[in-house]
């Protein structure tokens, strides 16, 4: 049976980005390395070279509550298919399942509703936010076949 090998990064649904990231980069020191157009999402990292985002910022003022996910990391692209064969199994509610480039991520749905990620970090450095879907019923040569041309095709293009 997989299992998550730590916390990797928690979502926050907040009504000012400006505010928010004065706060955790301004107060607390961690550092943006990634932000959506007009900030409608910003990333945050206190250990940038470890981990892309430990905080996720996301402009929503019809928010319901403020936790917006809650992201477990796993150490194999091997895990991280099995936790999704177990999250259909167990019919928790699929949202996505995504190659963001430097990782990939299923987001599901916990009993009470709660929006819960687990992802495997490619090791690729990818600009954020990214959103390529995926099917983790692939064989993980083909997912990361599929990664590898997305990254070619980036680098020959940007």
């Amino acid at each position: 049976m997989p299992q998550v090998t730590g916390l990797g990064h928690i979502g926050l649904f907040v009504h000012d980005p400006a505010a928010m990231v004065a706060f955790y980069a301004d107060f607390l020191g961690m550092e943006v390395t990634d932000r959506g157009e007009d900030d409608r999402i910003v990333f945050l990292s206190a250990r940038p070279t470890e981990e892309h985002h430990e905080l996720v910022l996301i402009r929503d003022p019809s928010r319901r509550s403020d936790v917006q996910q809650v992201s477990f990391r796993v150490a194999t692209l091997e895990d991280l298919r099995g936790f999704y064969r177990e999250i259909v199994e167990r019919q928790y509610p699929v949202d996505m399942v995504v190659s963001h480039g430097n990782a990939f991520g299923c987001y599901f749905r916990d009993p009470e509703g709660n929006a819960v990620e687990v992802y495997w970090p490619t090791g690729i450095a990818w600009p954020q936010p990214h959103a390529d879907p995926i099917d983790l019923s692939r064989p993980a040569a083909e997912l990361l076949a599929t990664l590898e041309r997305r990254s070619e095709h980036r680098s020959s293009s940007g």
